[in-house]
C-alpha cells in the first residue's frame, strides 16, 4: 500500500488528469534508462533478481546439487572472455558443419552437400542441439483437452525480426529491414573470410537477398 501511495501524485486532480494522479509519483522518481524502451516495477524486480543470481553463480561450489553446478559452469564459460576471443568464430563454423554447412559460405555446396542434405534431419538437429526452430515450431505441452497428458504441438515459428510488420511496413520498419539485410551480408562475408574463401561481394549480396525474400514469404 505504501508503494502504491508513493507512486501516486495526490496534488493532481483525478477528475482532470487521472493518469498523473495515479502514476505521477512514479514518473517523478524514475527515468527510463537509455538502454531500455520501458521501465516498470517488473523491470526493477528483474534487475534486482539478476544481481542476486550473479552473486549465487559466483559463489564457490559447496556440494551443490547437479542443476546448480551446471548453471555455474555455464556462467563461468560465458564470462571467460579471453577463451571466447581465442576461439573466435570456431563455434559458429562447427555449428554450421553440423547442419550441413551454408551455401553462401561454401564453394560447391550444390555438388558436395546438397545430395545428402535432409531438411527434416537438420530441422531436428537445430531444435534438439541449439533450441532453434525454423519453418515449423514443435514442442511438447499439456493437452488442452486432457490436462493429465502431454501432446506434441505444431505451430508457426518466430521470425528473424520481431514481427511480420518489419517485413512489410515503411518508415522505421524499412530502416530496420535494410539494416537486417546488411547484417546478414556482413556475417556471410566474415564467415567466408574465416574459411579463407575468395571475396565475392556480389554473390553474397544475391544470396542474402534470396534469404530475405524467403523470410518475407514466411512472414506473409
Amino acid at each position: 500500500a505504501a508503494r502504491i501511495i508513493q507512486n501516486m501524485d495526490p496534488t493532481a486532480d483525478p477528475c482532470k488528469d487521472f493518469y498523473q494522479y495515479a502514476c505521477g509519483g512514479w514518473l517523478n522518481r524514475h527515468v527510463i534508462p537509455e538502454t531500455s524502451s520501458r521501465y516498470s516495477i517488473f523491470d526493477i524486480l528483474r534487475d534486482e533478481l539478476e544481481i542476486i543470481l550473479k552473486g549465487v553463480l559466483e559463489t564457490a561450489d559447496r556440494g551443490d546439487r547437479e542443476a546448480f553446478q551446471k548453471a555455474k559452469i555455464l556462467y563461468k564459460s560465458c564470462m571467460n572472455e579471453s577463451l571466447i576471443e581465442q576461439r573466435d568464430s570456431l563455434p559458429l563454423l562447427e555449428a554450421l558443419t553440423m547442419v550441413g554447412d551454408w551455401p553462401v559460405a561454401s564453394a560447391d555446396w550444390n555438388k558436395t552437400k546438397e545430395p545428402n542434405w535432409s531438411m527434416e534431419e537438420n530441422l531436428s538437429i537445430m531444435n534438439s542441439r541449439f533450441n532453434k526452430r525454423v519453418l515449423i515450431d514443435m514442442f511438447v505441452w499439456n493437452d488442452d483437452r486432457d490436462s493429465s497428458r502431454h501432446i506434441i504441438y505444431i505451430d508457426q515459428p518466430s521470425l528473424g525480426m520481431p514481427s511480420r510488420d518489419y517485413y512489410f511496413n515503411g518508415g522505421n520498419y524499412q530502416k530496420v529491414r535494410e539494416a537486417y539485410l546488411q547484417f546478414m551480408i556482413t556475417i556471410a562475408k566474415m564467415i567466408r573470410e574465416d574459411k579463407n574463401m575468395s571475396k565475392d561481394d556480389s554473390f553474397v549480396q544475391e544470396e542474402m537477398a534470396k534469404v530475405m525474400e524467403l523470410e518475407t514469404e514466411i512472414a506473409n
